[in-house]
């Protein structure tokens, strides 16, 4: 298929640029991956949605407040950085702009001094290592001086950040968040407990790979990012039973269900592991684990959205996005949800 197949026109007031009042209160979209049959509800009734015995995968990364704001010693000059991935000896692969004040050797400073960095090298890529001094916890000197890296298409600044983590965050290391969680509050965690509704956890780092674009135009011949996962042995053994029960296993977001089908054996059964996964989900993949998909709405020709199209079907999919524009949704990271069962 090609990458333009994945195109649909979104009028740019529909992209959400902040989050609902309440989290669960967003709209839900109930996308019959079977028929194509849509209901429109809100966030709050997914449990009307699920079974006794189900199980929902959740994605409990943590975001980093990333985006980091650096005066260049000694001239002055206003570096952005943005954290990527962590190196075994301590330093950061970053992104740096503009770039060509940060060259190797160069030094600054954050937060008017709390935190200082050195550029060690330039990579090919134009990304930059960098070596951070300071004193106490490194994590929270970034709670305190760092920024949230949301994603391109947000343009007004975030008065909250735990507005842009879910409320089951655990495990720092995530440069965007896994958005589909963001709807869930502890009234949806207890109307899914008292229905017998089972809850497990992976771990998935998502990285700014996930905001690439598409630039090929036969899909086949794009190449993905990488990211790291793991899954608990408490979680394979829940998937497993589920499975075996008969019971549908429903990932909350496209990297819960990345981290699975990556995970998974040809039989679709799961054992404690981790790794790194650069799998990429698009129409004609078979899945082997996930039963049940909770999205967002994702951008025009993206990964995400060829995802979705693999699970629901190209076509129940594209009909579901110009159904979500009529209706006027809210699309992306901020946005409404999709449920597909």
């Amino acid at each position: 298929m090609n990458k333009s197949d994945f195109f649909y026109d979104l009028p740019k007031e529909l992209i959400a640029q902040h989050p609902c009042e309440k989290r669960d209160n967003s709209s839900l979209m109930h996308l019959n991956r079977k028929t194509g049959e849509i209901e429109h509800l809100n966030f709050f009734d997914l449990p009307d949605l699920l079974n006794e015995g189900d199980t929902i995968i959740l994605n409990d990364t943590k975001v980093i407040p990333a985006r980091l704001y650096g005066t260049k010693i000694p001239t002055g000059a206003v570096v952005e950085f943005l954290l990527l991935e962590h190196q075994p000896d301590g330093s950061w692969v970053c992104l740096a702009g503009p770039g060509k004040k940060a060259k190797t050797g160069d030094r600054f400073s954050f937060g008017e001094g709390v935190m200082t960095c050195e550029v060690k090298n330039v990579l090919d890529d134009g990304n930059r290592v960098i070596s951070f001094e300071y004193d106490g916890n490194f994590y929270e000197i970034l709670d305190k001086i760092g920024n949230m890296p949301l994603p391109p298409y947000i343009t007004e600044k975030l008065k909250d950040n735990s507005r842009y983590q879910t409320i089951y965050a655990k495990h720092l290391g995530s440069a965007a968040a896994p958005t589909a969680g963001l709807h869930f509050t502890d009234d949806v965690f207890k109307r899914l407990e008292d229905k017998g509704v089972n809850v497990g956890y992976v771990t998935l780092h998502v990285g700014l790979g996930t905001f690439r674009p598409v630039k090929e135009e036969k899909i086949e011949d794009h190449l993905m990012h990488t990211e790291r996962y793991y899954v608990p042995k408490s979680t394979a053994e829940l998937i497993n039973a589920t499975k075996e029960a008969g019971k549908r296993v429903i990932c909350i977001g496209t990297t819960s269900c990345r981290t699975l089908e990556a995970a998974a054996k040809d039989d679709g059964t799961l054992e404690e592991c981790s790794g790194k996964t650069d799998i990429f989900i698009y129409p004609g993949y078979k899945f082997k684990c996930m039963d049940g998909l909770v999205t967002n709405f994702h951008l025009p020709e993206s990964t995400l959205i060829m995802l979705v199209s693999a699970f629901a079907g190209y076509e129940h999919t594209m009909n579901a996005y110009k159904i979500a524009v009529e209706k006027k949704y809210r699309f992306f990271s901020f946005g409404d949800a999709m449920a597909i069962l």
